[in-house]
């Protein structure tokens, strides 16, 4: 494993551990929007309310920069796989549109995470809903199994963007969807940041530019790629040349 791969493990492990004492202890869990500087930081779309209550978790769960949901356009009897599911909370609202008939999955690589989000399935009474362990470089998941793939702010953490995009392109079906968000660069960010672990397992040194996102995607053999850019974010204080940014594609029929 390497060295930015165990610093992002590590720091995700630390979260699911504190998001864990906190439901345990019922105390009240901020809201998680991008977890940079609050619900001020560029999202791309909150989480309904009501949808929330169904399956009995907040937003605090969620560690992302957005709500695929709002993207993936989910239909009854589809098959979905949440690349860096965490706590579950994507997986599990998935699993509720897609019902009944469909089948939502999701993948990570950290135990800790794995373990929260077995259990919010239980607590959300969700049978649909399966967890797997791996990377999102190699997907636990045959060829063509799938129909839609989400995933929330978590590829820019991968160190081979390429190898992930062409991942979800295998485990789609022809005509299959691609709904994500993630954290983009708008701007060259300086070397030292870029070579920081902490900036990287922080969704900010890991970040492209979007029109290495597009080729990324293109070379995998997506179609229609469509890249829009939030605003600029703040994090720890500081105006970053980084923003959230809604990704769609398709796989070729």
């Amino acid at each position: 494993m390497s060295e930015t791969t165990e610093a992002v493990r590590a720091r995700y492990r630390d979260a699911a551990r504190q998001l864990a004492v906190l439901a345990d202890t019922g105390a009240e869990l901020e809201p998680g929007c991008c977890r940079a500087d609050g619900p001020d930081c560029g999202c791309g779309g909150a989480y309904a309310t009501e949808e929330l209550k169904r399956v009995g978790l907040t937003d605090a769960v969620s560690l992302g920069c957005g709500n695929p949901l709002l993207l993936a356009e989910l239909h009854p009897g589809e098959v979905v796989i949440d690349l860096g599911s965490g706590g579950g909370l994507d997986v599990l609202l998935s699993a509720r549109r897609v019902a009944p008939g469909g089948q939502a999955y999701g993948v990570d690589m950290t135990d800790e995470m794995l373990e929260l989000a077995h259990r919010n399935r239980a607590k959300a009474g969700i049978e649909n809903a399966t967890f797997l362990k791996g990377t999102i470089e190699h997907v636990p998941l045959p060829d063509g199994s799938v129909d839609v793939v989400i995933s929330n702010c978590v590829i820019n953490l991968a160190e081979d963007k390429g190898a992930v995009i062409r991942e979800a392109f295998r485990v789609l079906k022809a005509g299959g969807r691609l709904a994500i968000f993630d954290m983009v660069e708008l701007e060259e960010l300086p070397a030292e940041v870029k070579r920081a672990l902490d900036a990287w397992a922080g969704c900010i040194a890991g970040t492209i530019p979007v029109e290495t996102y597009r080729r990324h995607l293109l070379e995998a053999g997506f179609e229609q790629p469509d890249i829009e850019a939030g605003q600029e974010q703040v994090v720890d204080g500081r105006p970053r040349p980084i923003a959230s940014a809604a990704i769609r594609a398709r796989k070729p029929v």
